[in-house]
C-alpha cells in the first residue's frame, strides 16, 4: 500500500505468531526489519527442506518471512542493547513488535518504557501466550487446549483434535494488525504513541462466542460435533462418486428447493419440513442424504445447488484452492535474490486493489551487527 510505504517496523521475532504479523504489514508495504539471535536465529529457520540449498533457509520459515529485511544482533550484551538504540533512533522506527517472554523485556532492554525514551511516538506490541505478567511457554497447539478449541473440534464420538490451521497464532496476528492500525491512527490523530500486550490466550478465547454465551448463561452442553451443525441440518459432508461436497441449507425455504428437485424428492417428509424436526434426526437423514449423493458427482451436484441457490462446495485439496479463479487473480509470488528461485505465498485478505508485485523478494539472508 502506497500509503503505508514510509512506515518502519522492527521485530524481535521467531516462530508464527509475530513473523505472521509482521509478513502482513509486509505485505502492506511497510519496511519490515526482522531481529534474531546472532547463534541461533529463528528456529523455525530449520524446519522443513532445504528446498534453496541455502543455510537456516528451510521450507517453512520462507512462508511467513517474505519481504522482510533480516538482521542478527546479540541483545543480551550491552554493546548490543546499544546498538538497538540506534536503530530505534536511526531508521525512525514506527512500530516495535517482540514475542519474547515478559521476563526477557528489562533483560534485553525491549521494554515499552526504554524505547519510548528513545522514541516518544513509538508504537509497542508485546506478544505473549497469557499475558504481560505470566512467562508461561505457548505454543499453539496448547493454546487449542487451553482455549477450548480442541475440546470443540473432532468427531463426537472421537479424540479432541487440532484445528487444521494454527488459529491461535494466526489469529491473535489478526488481532494484533487490527491493534496496529488503531494506534497508527491514534497516533495520527493525536502525535501519541501506545504499548499494546496482546495474549493468544484472551485473542482465542474471544472467538467462542456462541459457545461460551450458551454455555454459561443456558447451561448448555457445548463439544465437538463432527461436520454437523449444531443448529441447523442437513449442514455436513457428503461423499459422491467422485469425492466430497460440504452441504449447507441454513433455512425452510432452502430445504424446500431442495426436495423439490427429483434427486432428493424422497427425502420430501412431513417430520423434515421445518429444521427443528431435521435436527432432532440428524444422523438418519444424513444417512439418506449421502445414499443419494454417492450415486452422483460433485460437479453434477455442485451445479444442481449452485442453480437453487442452496450454498455447497467440493471440498478442495490445496492445488485446487490455489487454481480456483478468486485465488489465482492475488496469489502472490516470491523470489530468492541468492537462488532465484520462485515461491509462491498465500494471498492477503481482501488487498487486491493494493497489490503491487514488482518488487517482491523474499529477503532472508542475514546481516550480522553484534555477536557480542
Amino acid at each position: 500500500m502506497e500509503f503505508l510505504k514510509n512506515l518502519t517496523v522492527l521485530s524481535l521475532e521467531q516462530a508464527t505468531v509475530a513473523p505472521y504479523l509482521t509478513y502482513r504489514l509486509a505485505q502492506d508495504g511497510m519496511n519490515v526489519i526482522r531481529l534474531e539471535h546472532p547463534i541461533y536465529g529463528d528456529p523455525n529457520r530449520f524446519i522443513g527442506e532445504n528446498v534453496l540449498n541455502e543455510k537456516r533457509m528451510n521450507s517453512y520459515f520462507l512462508c511467513i518471512n517474505s519481504g522482510k529485511k533480516a538482521l542478527t544482533l546479540n541483545l543480551a550484551d550491552l554493546k548490543g542493547q546499544e546498538i538497538f538504540k540506534e536503530l530505534i533512533a536511526n531508521l525512525n522506527v514506527d512500530i516495535f513488535i517482540t514475542n519474547q517472554l515478559p521476563k526477557n523485556y528489562e533483560k534485553l532492554g525491549i521494554a515499552y518504557e526504554l524505547i519510548r525514551k528513545i522514541k516518544s511516538d513509538i508504537i509497542w506490541l508485546g506478544l505473549t501466550g497469557f499475558g504481560p505478567d505470566s512467562n508461561e511457554g505457548a505454543y499453539d497447539p496448547i493454546l487449542q487446549a487451553r482455549s477450548g478449541l480442541m475440546e470443540l473440534t473432532g468427531e463426537a464420538d472421537g479424540d479432541p483434535q487440532v484445528t487444521g490451521v494454527p488459529l491461535p497464532d494466526m489469529g491473535t496476528s489478526e488481532h494484533g494488525y487490527g491493534l496496529l492500525m488503531k494506534a497508527l491512527f491514534k497516533r495520527a490523530i493525536t502525535g501519541k504513541g501506545t504499548c499494546i500486550n496482546l495474549s493468544m490466550f484472551e485473542s482465542t478465547v474471544s472467538w467462542l462466542t456462541v459457545p461460551i454465551a450458551l454455555a454459561k448463561s443456558f447451561n448448555a452442553s457445548i463439544s465437538r460435533r463432527g461436520n454437523t451443525h449444531e443448529f441447523f441440518c442437513p449442514v455436513s459432508v457428503y461423499k459422491t462418486s467422485n469425492g466430497y461436497i460440504y452441504l449447507a441449507v441454513g433455512n425452510d425455504r432452502q430445504w424446500e428447493a431442495m426436495v423439490s428437485q427429483n434427486m432428493f424428492k424422497s427425502l420430501a417428509k412431513q417430520e423434515y419440513k421445518n429444521n427443528q424436526g431435521r435436527i432432532s434426526n440428524v444422523k438418519n437423514l444424513n444417512k439418506e442424504i449421502n445414499t443419494i449423493t454417492r450415486q452422483h458427482t460433485s460437479e453434477e451436484l455442485i451445479k444442481l445447488f449452485n442453480s437453487i441457490t442452496v450454498p455447497i462446495s467440493k471440498i478442495k485439496n490445496i492445488n485446487e484452492v490455489v487454481e480456483d479463479p478468486l485465488v489465482a487473480k492475488s496469489i502472490l509470488t516470491s523470489i530468492d535474490p541468492v537462488t532465484g528461485t520462485k515461491i509462491t505465498l498465500a494471498p492477503p485478505p481482501n488487498m487486491t486493489p493494493f497489490l503491487d508485485q514488482s518488487n517482491k523478494k523474499l529477503s532472508f539472508y542475514l546481516i550480522t551487527l553484534y555477536n557480542g
